[in-house]
């Protein structure tokens, strides 16, 4: 069954940061995003196992497949190889799925994060993609790819040994397109060749370029007064070759409503604002930041509690603008009273195992320590 593109819409929504309320996903608040999602006429949702604790692929079922009818959404959930220990964790994990969001059978089913290395060994040891495909014939997935987070090498070599693999998912934006470490200009070349279709995930980046240096945003505002630098990020990803779907996880109304306007009536860049986030793209190499897109992977196994994505994200306020030093050791401070403290880290290395950036993560929340915990 091959995927028609044209009837796939351009926004999907990302249920990885949905907005929360004592702790657990506030249910009542997302199914307002949804209906307004779906009343633009945009049916597209993706979950995971993990996402939320698990709590993702409930919210699904709660606030989108309890209340529409099921054949006027998608939904793409996807198989963890880290909670995999033999070839009998697929199904158990693949009925886990189906009852948690109630759905009957997946649009989209993906391999999680298959990247150099444990996952995509995993995947292979497990014969997955075998596997998958024999999910499909029992209708139980409609469509059947991966989410990749690994080298243009590895793709390739994926790619030629699994042709049955009818879309993948890549990490795209402006800021990533020549990252040595992500790669997502080749990746996003290899997969147009192959007319493989691309869905993207992190086109703003964990939400960095939603709110870029002030001098980065400047410029756009200067050509379009009313446009939010998140819009010029998803209209970046929107714009390449073979590009299906934007995913972004919405986590709350406003970024919702911002997003939808940027897909209405959608226009591809332009000339003149390629140009702008060439130099945009600049500014942000100027200003190194710690590139954490907040997935938080990393949290839920380190043994010391640490948050690390928001320990991350007081760091960056230093690095963007040194003379906000104090806010962000007043937001940190805020951060470690129900959490652990940079300086709590023993080294084990677990984060820096699951991290889909590859960051180093030991050595940076050393450089957190020293700025934050003195």
């Amino acid at each position: 069954m091959a995927i028609e593109l044209a009837k796939m819409p351009k926004l999907g929504f990302g249920l990885m940061r949905l907005p929360e309320k004592d702790g657990a996903v506030d249910l009542g608040r997302v199914c307002g995003m949804v209906d307004e999602y779906m009343k633009a006429g945009l049916n597209y949702f993706d979950t995971a196992y993990v996402y939320h604790g698990g709590r993702s692929e409930v919210a699904a079922r709660e606030c989108i497949v309890k209340r529409y009818p099921r054949d006027s959404f998608r939904i793409a959930t996807k198989l963890p190889a880290w909670e995999m220990k033999s070839a009998d964790d697929r199904d158990r994990l693949f009925n886990e799925q189906l009852g948690r969001t109630g759905a009957g059978y997946f649009d989209f089913y993906l391999l999680h994060s298959l990247e150099d290395g444990y996952n995509y060994e995993t995947y292979e040891k497990y014969d997955c993609f075998s596997w998958g495909i024999r999910k499909k014939e029992e209708g139980l997935i409609k469509h059947f790819g991966f989410s990749f987070h690994g080298t243009p090498a590895l793709l390739e070599q994926v790619l030629d040994k699994h042709p049955e693999v009818e879309f993948v998912q890549i990490q795209l934006n402006y800021a990533d397109w020549e990252n040595p470490i992500i790669q997502s200009g080749r990746l996003c070349e290899i997969l147009s060749s192959r007319n493989i279709p691309i869905i993207v995930m992190e086109p703003v980046k964990g939400g960095s370029l939603a709110k870029p240096a002030p001098e980065a945003e400047a410029k756009m505002k200067a050509l379009h007064p009313d446009a939010s630098p998140a819009s010029w990020a998803l209209r970046f990803a929107a714009s390449q070759p073979g590009v299906m779907t934007v995913l972004s996880g919405m986590s709350d109304e406003q970024q919702m409503r911002d997003n939808i306007g940027t897909f209405t009536d959608f226009r591809p860049l332009s000339d003149e604002e390629k140009k702008i986030i060439a130099e945009v793209t600049d500014i942000l190499r100027a200003n190194p930041t710690i590139p954490c897109t907040a997935c938080r992977y990393c949290t839920d196994g380190c043994p010391m509690s640490i948050n690390i994505p928001e320990v991350f994200r007081a760091v960056n306020t230093i690095r963007i603008n040194k003379g906000d030093a104090w806010r962000a050791k007043n937001y940190y401070n805020n951060v470690i009273k129900e959490n652990g403290k940079a300086s709590d880290c023993i080294a084990c290395g677990q984060c820096e195992g699951v991290c889909p950036q590859h960051l180093h993560i030991i050595d940076l929340l050393k450089e957190a320590a020293e700025q934050l915990d003195k």
